[in-house]
């Protein structure tokens, strides 16, 4: 067959859960790129797979996506893995399957464990609209219009962060439905639900440990507008802070699935009404 790029999502946890097809690509493939060799050695030698790997992380990916490519060009099948769970999905990734595209190569992507959707049915929050936002953002700001998206988010946070984070949500809506899911598909995992308020509380003085996925219920429905309004409250406090108005509401935007010229837009006639009114 011709050159192409296989994406293999690896277990996040138990080995049990590779699949067949997973294992089968990877033997089959001539080069194995990984986030971490070692880590992926393991998983190839439980199941007796003899691969040649190469690293690929995010401190490399440029140059080694340009390389792999090449051989791809001439030819060779080269199989993606990351760490644990789907390639891309806050992992390395996305420059070699771009520049795979972009030279009319094929990519192949093979279903398997995914950390994020195992979190969203633990919860046990609505499952038929939500978002993955990747990492819940650091400042306050940021996570505030993250959590008032009306769909059930579904985030990854670092332990030490769980706590800080659900009193952003807290501050925002003390009784929102929230679930912390914990070491999935390891010995220690562990599912706790409840509202914000209870579980900012919860980790406050004793925070998780290992990885963890938040699962926040979606925001009650405050009306028309409610969510462009949110957004420029948003870009408000950002530009306050200093930041340009322009770029800032691209990150708005971003965050929030608007539209940045509908957010700069909103932004500029807020600030032409409240001048309107302290001139009069």
């Amino acid at each position: 067959m011709s050159g192409r790029l296989v994406v293999c999502p690896t277990p996040i946890g138990n080995l049990e859960d590779v699949t067949l097809r997973v294992l089968s690509a990877l033997r089959d493939a001539d080069v194995v790129a990984c986030e971490d060799t070692r880590r992926t050695r393991v998983l190839l030698d439980r199941y007796g797979v003899d691969a040649t790997l190469v690293s690929y992380h995010e401190h490399n990916e440029r140059a080694r996506a340009a390389e792999l490519v090449k051989r791809m060009a001439d030819g060779a099948v080269v199989a993606l893995v990351s760490d644990a769970g789907m390639p891309l999905v806050s992992d390395p990734g996305f420059v070699l399957v771009q520049a795979c595209v972009a030279a009319g190569l094929e990519v192949e992507v093979l279903p398997g464990p995914s950390a994020a959707l195992a979190a969203l049915v633990a919860s046990a929050l609505p499952a038929d609209r939500w978002r993955f936002v990747g990492f819940v953002p650091r400042k306050a700001s940021e996570a505030r219009v993250v959590f008032a998206s009306p769909e059930t988010v579904v985030a990854f946070e670092a332990p030490g962060r769980v706590a800080a984070t659900l009193r952003v949500l807290a501050e925002v809506d003390p009784e929102r439905q929230v679930a912390v899911c914990r070491e999935l598909t390891k010995v220690h995992e562990e599912v706790v639900r409840g509202t914000a308020a209870e579980l900012a509380e919860r980790y406050a003085s004793e925070p998780p440990r290992g990885e963890v996925v938040l699962v926040v219920a979606g925001a009650p429905d405050a009306g028309p507008g409610a969510d462009v309004q949110v957004a420029v409250d948003a870009l408000d406090r950002l530009v306050e802070a200093g930041a340009k108005p322009r770029p800032a509401a691209g990150v708005v935007a971003e965050l929030t699935g608007l539209s940045a010229n509908a957010v700069y837009r909103a932004w500029t006639e807020g600030r032409g009404r409240a001048g309107s009114r302290r001139s009069m």
